[in-house]
């Protein structure tokens, strides 16, 4: 089972993992980071694509 983790202490809500993964993350009315905990095994290299690009390493994909 694929799970995606990301830490909230460590994320500033840039977004790059929206524009990487749009299935598994969105940005809420609020601006803030929302995400799909566990996804379709088919999201996975979306999943491990937004956790390349996130700026501060925020995002675990595991499974």
């Amino acid at each position: 089972m694929l799970k995606v983790t990301v830490d909230m202490e460590v994320c500033q809500n840039h977004g790059q993992c929206v524009f990487a993964a749009p299935d598994v993350f969105r940005l809420d009315d609020d601006g803030r980071l929302a995400y799909v905990a566990s996804p379709d095994g088919s999201l996975r290299d979306e999943a491990e694509d937004a956790a390349d690009v996130c700026p501060l390493q925020a995002i675990r994909v595991e499974g």
